[in-house]
Order: C-alpha cells, then structure tokens, then sequence
C-alpha cells in the first residue's frame, strides 16, 4: 500500500530544500571576514544616521565638533524599537530613515540658499528657484556639464534615502536582537544626554546633546505656518497705498520735462565700495568717474538702502525698491504684480507726460511684470539685435545694451512733446563674474561681434566659481564696467534735462560679500540741473557716487515715498 505522500506527490517535485544564496554560502565559508564586513557595515549605517541626525544648516563654522555631538532623536529612536514588535518597528525604521532623508535635503537646500541667499529655504514658495538654479548654471558651465551635475545630485539624493532607510532598519534590528544590552546602553544614553544637556556641556563651543533634527522639523513647521499666515498679512497691505488716489497732476511736478533713467546694476552691493579686496577698484572707478561727471556739468548724491534680497533673486529689489513695499519673497511678489499699487515707473506713465520704456537684456521669456510697471514698451534679450557672444549668464555686455538704448529709444526724437522715463536692467555684473566684457569705442559697437574675441579671451566662469579670492577681484572688475559704461553713456548721450537714479539690487553672494556681510545697496541720483539735487539736500546723502560709511541708510521700500514727496508730490492715500 502506497503512503499519501507518495500518491499525492506531483512529477517533478521535490522535498529537498532550496540551494543556500551565494551570500549565505561566502558567510558560512568566511566566518572572520563576514562578521568583519557586518559589523562594518553596521558602522557605516551609524555614522551616516548619526551624521544625518547632527548636521547644521549653515556651512558657516562647520567642522568635526558639529559632528561629534549626541543625538538626543537616535536615544529616542532606540527606546521606541525596543518597544515594539518586529512588524511595526521594521515599518517604522524604514519610514524614520526616509523621515531623516527628507530632513537631511532640506538641510542642504538650507546650506546652500545661505550661502547663496543670506536666508532659509522656504518649502512653499521656493521650488521654482532650483529651475533658475538650473539655468544659471547651464549658462556658467554649460549644458552637457549641467545635465551630468544634475543627474548626479538626482541619483546621489535617490541613493540617500535608500541609504537611510536601509540604515534605520539594520539598526533596529540590531536593538531588537540584542535587546538587554540595547536597553542599558539607551538607559546610559539617556542619562548622558539630559547630563549634557541641563549642565550645557559643550566641545569647541558646540553642545554636545544635540536636538538638530527636532529643531529642523519644528523650524520647517514653522516656516510654513508663518508663510501661509504672511500671505494673507501681506495682501491686506499691499492694498495700501500713500499715494494711490494722488490725481496724475500732483505726481512728480517738479521733475517735468526731465527724461527720468532708473537703473538697476546687478549684485552692486555695499561690499563692493567696502571690502579690502574689491574696494580698492571699485572705489577708485567711482571717483574717476565722480570726475569725469562733473567735467560734463554732472553732479551727483549718493546714499545706501538695504536691500529686501541678497545674493540673488534680483525682481524682489527691483520691486522692492519701485513699490515702496517689502517684497522679500515670491509670494509678496505674485501678490505686488496681481495688485494695482502705484509702482515708481507707473507714477511717470500715470501723469500722461511722460513715454515710459524698459530695457532689460535679462528677460528672455514672456514678462507680464510689464504692465505693473506702467511700461509702454520692453526690449527684452532678443529685441536689441545683438549677434555676439553671451557672457556667461549676461545675454550681452552692459555697453551694448546702453548703445541699443540710444539708438532706438533715447536718441530719438521724440514727436508727442512728452518726456522719456526708462527703466534699464544692466546684467554684465551677474555672477560667476567671467568673463568680463572689456569697454570698446562707442562708435565700434556694431551688432555686438566684436566681443567674440573679448569672450574667448576672458576667464572661465568655472575656473573663477571654484576660487574665492578670484570671485572677489573679479566680482570688483565687474561693478567696475558696469559703472564705467552707465556713466560713459551719460556723459556721451545725456542732456541738461536727463537725471538718471542708479542703485544695486543686492549684495553678492556670501562668498565674495563675506558671511556677516549686510544687505545695503549704493543708490545715487546724477543730474545736470542743481535743482534736482537740491530736493534731495535734506537727505544727508554724499557727495560724488560714492557714499560714505555713514551715510544714511534707509530700507529699500522706504525708496519710493521719500523719492515722490522730495519732486513734489501729494499724497492721497488709498486706504484698500
């Protein structure tokens, strides 16, 4: 008779159990070097968790002692596995270690947005930065070298969260399997971290118990809650306005038949003027140029304003400095450009006197900022006929854009009566700060081909990104240019009735401005007429382009106001 296991036995199958895996087989051959390797890779989980755990948000003074700390979330951590059963404490490490990977990107975003914007990274307005990030670098390093940095960072950030969680759950199972002297060891911990923490131990000036990760979480709670709460803040303010029921007759009635220039000079910021490096240069433009002004019957006053930005993000100065309200991030800015609050330029176009025109070789895509600005007409990147080499980010040098502007806006002559106000981005101080345009004749400019062998030429923008001092020395011969150009064309181009008004956007990044570096801007006002600085004479401004070290420093949105009332004009609040 034929037992049931043999009846009920398919052909083919077998009892015999699976083959051990080629690890399973190299473990049980090499028992030395397999638990060698185990407890390696135990290591190396720890240390990556830890180093997760600890990490600062700044580069600013980092260094092995902000490392060498003890974490207060991993005690934590090591009691709650302990606690549970296998299921949930594997389902929990692995979702902590992605928790801890998330946490881990945020603080490099915070890392580099310090070092390149002076502020945090805010996780609802600024996404959409990380694609001019993008940009910016494609035009410094080009395209295939973007591309490649870019899918590195995407498969190291992907490796990391893998890395991470995989790590959290070695680590708990660890605990869990050797649960007597994991509970001493969290218990002594413990005991250590609260020791630490109540007597505020420190190494080199850094506490040793270390809450990193809980200050992050509870700083990026934060950041989103007061973001969310400032959108609504903000919009009830933007609705106000000193001068936004002022009738067109009461605007600016002292600055009629002036042909108004506002320019904006990329990353000309105070350390330019300051910094033992670039001031020497920079300073020595300034006043040659202050000389030159005054050969032509130009005299100007120079003041500063801190800024609403720095390092980067230049719109928000623009409309900072042109609104008369603080736009420090994206939100305000959607909120300012949506709004009907009288900006600077719009207040000339409001008067019905004057033809309004912006220049901006920066904009290179729609702009519809455009009609905020109470602007007739944009020459944007494409519309000033250049067939020259971009200079890194710069679409063009800040002498061509100048000549452009003569030939088919300013030098024109004009048949409606009305005077010109223009607004005139200049870009060729744009970081990575190489290469540098060189000035040419005037008359040599052409369609801008002349540059080709001044680009070739020049310093690699790479070369200069990777080199601190030679960032500075080059970020100083930038402002240098563009200075020497705007004045040249004034001096060239300008009449007894052009007052031009010139200022930074923001300081340069921490690197070349310093980490405790401010965020004030130079601003000057130049004209031939003395009654035009003889509004401003109250100010307490400089003499000359370059302001004083005590000059008086006002906030940027303060710019507005003080500009209209100084020429004239008669408040009549709008109340929203």
């Amino acid at each position: 008779m034929e037992s049931d296991s043999d009846t009920d036995k398919a052909p083919g199958d077998t009892d015999s159990p699976k083959p051990p895996s080629w690890a399973a087989r190299w473990r049980a051959n090499n028992p030395g070097p397999a638990r060698t390797l185990s407890l390696a890779v135990t290591v190396i989980a720890a240390i990556l968790v830890v180093m997760a755990l600890v990490m600062p948000s700044s580069i600013v003074g980092i260094g092995p002692s902000k490392f060498l700390r003890l974490p207060g979330e991993a005690i934590v951590g090591a009691a709650v596995m302990l606690a549970l059963p296998r299921r949930p404490r594997v389902i929990l490490a692995a979702v902590s270690g992605v928790v801890l990977a998330a946490l881990t990107v945020l603080n490099w975003l915070d890392m580099g947005f310090h070092q390149y914007l002076g502020r945090n990274f805010n996780m609802v307005l600024d996404w959409t930065l990380l694609g001019d990030a993008q940009s910016y670098l494609e035009d410094s390093l080009g395209r295939t070298a973007t591309l490649a940095a870019t899918a590195g960072l995407i498969v190291a950030v992907l490796a990391m969260f893998v890395v991470l969680a995989l790590s959290v759950v070695r680590l708990s199972n660890i605990v869990a399997r050797h649960q007597s002297t994991a509970t001493r060891a969290t218990l002594i911990a413990g005991v250590a971290w609260i020791t630490c923490s109540s007597l505020g131990l420190e190494i080199a000036g850094v506490p040793l118990a270390s809450d990193t990760t809980a200050v992050v979480m509870r700083s990026q709670t934060e950041r989103v809650s007061e973001t969310l709460k400032d959108e609504a803040e903000f919009g009830k303010v933007a609705k106000v306005d000193a001068f936004g029921n002022t009738p067109p007759a009461q605007l600016v009635p002292d600055l009629r038949g002036k042909d108004m220039l506002f320019t904006f000079i990329e990353s000309y910021g105070r350390s330019a003027i300051e910094d033992p490096i670039m001031a020497p240069g920079v300073d020595k433009t300034l006043d040659e140029r202050t000389k030159a002004l005054a050969k032509a019957g130009y005299h100007a006053k120079s003041g500063w304003l801190t800024s609403a930005t720095y390092g980067g993000s230049s719109w928000l100065g623009h409309s900072t400095t042109l609104s008369g309200l603080w736009i420090s991030n994206q939100q305000r800015y959607r909120t300012v450009m949506a709004s009907d609050h009288l900006s600077l330029t719009k207040v000339f176009k409001k008067t019905g006197d004057w033809d309004t025109v912006g220049v901006m070789p920066g904009v290179q895509k729609a702009w519809p900022e455009q009609s905020y600005y109470g602007l007739d007409k944009v020459y944007n990147a494409f519309e000033l006929g250049y067939k020259g080499p971009k200079f890194s980010w710069s679409t063009m040098p800040d002498q061509y854009a100048l000549e452009q502007f003569q030939q088919r806006v300013h030098g024109k002559k004009r048949t409606d009566g009305k005077a010109l106000m223009s607004e005139v981005i200049l870009t060729s101080s744009h970081q990575p700060w190489a290469p540098i345009p060189k000035m040419v004749g005037w008359d040599q400019l052409g369609n801008g081909s002349i540059f080709k062998g001044i680009e070739a030429a020049g310093n690699k923008s790479a070369d200069v990104i990777a080199d601190t001092t030679k960032s500075r020395e080059e970020y100083g011969k930038s402002i240098q240019y563009s200075v020497t150009a705007l004045t040249q064309w004034l001096t060239r181009y300008g009449s007894k009735d052009t007052v031009l008004v010139f200022l930074g956007d923001h300081q340069p990044i921490a690197r070349v401005s310093g980490n405790h570096a401010s965020r004030d801007v130079p601003i000057s006002i130049v004209a031939k007429d003395p009654k035009v600085l003889d509004k401003v004479a109250d100010w307490g401004w400089s003499d000359g382009l370059r302001p004083a070290h005590d000059a008086p420093v006002w906030k940027m949105s303060a710019f507005r106001d003080r500009f209209l009332t100084a020429y004239g004009s008669t408040p009549h609040p709008k109340k929203g």
